[in-house]
């Protein structure tokens, strides 16, 4: 089964005989630019119950226009141009692009759950019966592990990835209660030196994983539910210290004034983050976004859960992390011009 959808998938409409405003008087189109984790969720969950809600509330059919790819890609898409009316990435640092490009408004955050969505958690994804004895992150680091995370070049999942190995180090703290780089270094180092393939998306990274890729994938939670909810198990672990993942979406500014469909995007961020909304995502495995719980009773706590907050924020970690002289660059640039 493909799991994966790099190319836009476009014109699938919500009602029969739906089409674009200028064609018909019955009729709306949503333009929507999301990354790939979620096209189940929105494809079959979200998109079928906010027509139904449009419709009886307006007595109009919704035509959606959908386009899923990784978060990085699609975000500097949208940026370039692509007309989505709604942006729907995997996290706050991609969507800072589009506000430097001018297509979303710098208070999209502006709400009281930040324009969230979505959450998740990064985990662990194992072989049945967990062979190798993987429990906690420097596991991954041992010999003869392979490890499988997308290339955070184009991936929003793999910076959730890294920065969850990364922030569960610096937490950690060093003998004076300092926050630990030099520990964080090491083991991001370590664990980057047994990943096995770097893809361009999350996505793909399960999809080789599945395919019998790899020991471990690194990963959200809610790509391993919806597989347990498609009758594919693939067992998982929680390490005691890991990483809240926050999902956002906001308007394209500029997409929805040419489109002239402001009311009905609006309408539509709306529901995603209501009731309703959040029970659908919740069936997709994602926790919610309005309480701490998990997704389903199955779904396990860690000890210690933190957030991109208390790692500095999104802007701090991308320079400390990613920039030119950022702790995973310099040891990607050092292993890769080893090989």
């Amino acid at each position: 089964m493909k799991r994966f959808y790099l190319v836009a998938m476009i014109g699938v409409a919500a009602a029969p005989g739906g089409c674009a405003p200028r064609a018909g008087r019955d009729a709306d189109t949503l333009k929507l630019g999301a990354y790939s984790v979620v096209r189940e969720a929105f494809h079959d969950g979200l998109l079928p119950a906010f027509a139904a809600e449009w419709k009886a509330r307006t007595g109009r059919d919704v035509r959606f226009e959908e386009s899923y790819n990784a978060s990085g890609a699609q975000a500097r898409a949208i940026a370039a141009g692509f007309d989505a009316d709604v942006a729907v990435l995997s996290h706050p640092g991609d969507m800072g692009l589009l506000v430097e490009a001018g297509r979303v408004d710098p208070s999209w955050d502006d709400s009281p759950d930040a324009g969230i969505i979505t959450r998740s958690l990064v985990v662990i994804g194992v072989r049945p019966g967990n062979p190798k004895g993987i429990a906690d992150w420097p596991d991954l680091a041992r010999p003869g592990v392979g490890v499988l995370y997308p290339d955070p070049k184009t991936s929003g999942g793999a910076r959730w990835n890294i920065n969850a190995i990364y922030g569960s180090a610096v937490l950690g703290g060093g003998a004076d209660g300092s926050a630990d780089r030099e520990a964080a270094r090491e083991l991001l180092a370590e664990v980057q030196a047994n990943v096995v393939n770097m893809d361009p998306s999350g996505r793909q990274s399960m999809a080789n994983f599945e395919r019998g890729t790899g020991d471990a994938v690194i990963t959200y939670e809610n790509e391993l539910l919806l597989r347990r909810r498609e009758g594919l198990e693939i067992p998982y672990v929680v390490p005691p210290a890991t990483l809240r993942i926050d999902g956002p979406a906001a308007l394209v500014e500029s997409s929805v004034e040419a489109h002239g469909n402001r009311e009905l995007a609006e309408a539509f961020l709306e529901f995603l983050r209501s009731a309703g909304g959040q029970a659908i995502l919740a069936d997709y495995g994602f926790r919610p976004v309005a309480e701490d719980a998990p997704a389903d009773e199955g779904s396990p706590r860690p000890p210690r859960l933190f957030t991109m907050a208390d790692l500095g924020g999104w802007d701090a970690v991308q320079e400390e992390v990613y920039g030119p002289e950022g702790i995973w660059t310099s040891i990607f640039t050092a292993q890769a011009g080893g090989r």
